[in-house]
């Protein structure tokens, strides 16, 4: 099927346009990469111990809306987190800092520098920040209008853990990007699973609408 993703009706912002069923996670990824990056200096070489200290300023700015800039670049004085990422390339802060700037380049809209990022993750064995990162390049697919893309990286993120958090969140996500290409049986699958599996979720208190309303569609 051929899909036109600059059509007028698929025109402005994904996040917007479903603000109530699209929570931005950069929020909680912060959090629970504060938490890793606490967990890895227990155990961190040299080299990658003196990564981790170079992220404590960084990772402070991440969290003021205002500084994120300084946050990504440094000011002279410490190093941002792109010169982290290079800098210290293969050790956990360098990976965790790439997840960091995908992160902040979705936030501002610079949609395919996140998606270069965030493909430079390698995941960590985390049931949570794993497809958290994978959603995030969905993301950015979402936003970019590439609809295709976004399914396929929010599909590896609801199968890549099987948790009641993040996997009927991708699922809702990966639902309404199947809308958008008109592939209303493949949405009304993911919503289902979502009601049938996942039904003290937040998404599946609010799922019978979406799903109603694709199979109305067929």
């Amino acid at each position: 099927m051929s899909t036109n993703y600059n059509s007028a009706d698929q025109k402005g912002s994904f996040f917007q346009d479903n603000q109530k069923s699209l929570i931005f996670i950069l929020g909680g990824i912060v959090v629970l990469i504060l938490l890793y990056i606490g967990y890895q200096k227990l155990y961190l070489a040299p080299r990658a111990a003196e990564a981790a200290d170079a992220m404590y300023k960084a990772e402070e700015l991440v969290l003021i809306d205002s500084l994120e800039q300084k946050a990504i670049e440094g000011d002279g004085s410490f190093p941002g987190l792109k010169e982290i990422a290079e800098e210290y390339s293969n050790t956990p802060s360098a990976n965790i800092a790439n997840a960091y700037l995908g992160g902040l380049y979705l936030r501002q809209g610079k949609f395919q520098e996140a998606i270069n990022y965030l493909k430079k993750y390698s995941d960590t064995g985390s049931d949570i920040i794993d497809p958290l990162v994978t959603g995030m390049i969905g993301d950015a697919y979402s936003e970019s209008h590439d609809y295709k893309s976004a399914a396929e990286y929010y599909k590896k993120a609801a199968d890549k853990s099987n948790n009641s958090f993040t996997t009927p969140l991708f699922l809702k996500k990966l639902g309404l990007v199947y809308e958008q290409l008109n592939e209303y049986k493949k949405a009304e699958e993911a919503y289902q699973k979502i009601k049938t599996e996942y039904p003290q979720s937040n998404e599946a208190a609010l799922i019978d609408g979406p799903l109603a309303r694709v199979q109305a569609k067929q």
